[in-house]
């Protein structure tokens, strides 16, 4: 996943390391210099000139640097960097290398005029999945199911696309295996779909004498996800997310924990098809 870099990305991660209003906080000027250096950056790294700067500078100069010549190392740069801030407990508050509120409000602002979206713990992704293909997309969704699984509210809701971590999930393995996604299929049959490609049992595949155990537990994955479907369409905004009134905190996250499981076995059965 490559990320954006602007102008404005890049006054927003430089504050995200400064720390010349207070004591020093990680990540340090050596962490800096292998971060620079693992980003192909380290002629643009102003301390590989002989100047001493602090690090806000520094990183500041690297991109502006990346952002005319190299463009793809300074996105590298900037994934490495929030991965290390993220680390070091900087976007954790009780943490002494916390970068501060004001700071993270205004990443999460750049990144989010950028069509990305970077949440208050560190953690970012592109608000457009229509971005990412084939593997790329694959682990991205696994990432999410396990946030999901965790009962994490935000993992079952992708945000700018409307549609939670199943239904996204649906249509890649229907992408990978058959060379298009359908317009204007409703869930079930865009499951439906999706199972068909991987050669899973619905419950509306008939039993087979003998068959192996496992294609039950795949129907009740079925059953289960359009269950989730139905709850999230009536009872939900629409939109993926769950918190409404109707439904107890429990049982939302016990709903979201249900999509990661779900997730998971079908991103599972779709490595194990290829």
């Amino acid at each position: 996943m490559e990320l954006p870099l602007s102008d404005v990305i890049i006054g927003a991660i430089s504050k995200l390391i400064d720390d010349a209003q207070v004591d020093s906080r990680e990540p340090t000027h050596s962490e800096l210099e292998t971060l620079i250096s693992r980003s192909g950056l380290t002629s643009a790294d102003p301390k590989s000139q002989g100047q001493t700067v602090g690090k806000a500078k520094r990183v500041r100069a690297t991109l502006n640097w990346a952002i005319e010549h190299n463009s793809p190392a300074g996105s590298k740069l900037i994934a490495l960097i929030l991965s290390q801030v993220r680390a070091v407990g900087g976007f954790r508050e009780t943490s002494p290398n916390y970068v501060g509120k004001e700071q993270i409000a205004n990443a999460i602002s750049a990144f989010e005029s950028e069509n990305f979206s970077l949440s208050e713990i560190g953690d970012i992704r592109p608000k457009v999945l229509d971005t990412l293909k084939g593997r790329e997309l694959t682990n991205f969704l696994e990432a999410y199911a396990q946030r999901a699984k965790r009962g994490s509210e935000d993992a079952a809701l992708l945000s700018g696309t409307g549609k939670d971590l199943l239904e996204a999930t649906a249509k890649h393995i229907i992408q990978t295996k058959f060379g298009y996604v359908p317009t204007n299929a409703n869930f079930p049959t865009l499951m439906g779909q999706a199972y068909a490609a991987l050669n899973m049992a619905t419950p509306e595949t008939p039993k087979e004498q003998n068959e192996p155990v496992i294609k039950e537990y795949e129907r009740a994955i079925f059953q289960i996800s359009t269950s989730i479907n139905k709850v999230r369409n009536r009872e939900g905004t629409g939109h993926g997310r769950l918190c409404v009134t109707s439904l107890t905190q429990e049982e939302s996250h016990s709903i979201i924990e249900s999509v990661g499981i779900g997730t998971e076995f079908l991103l599972m059965r779709l490595k194990q098809s290829s």
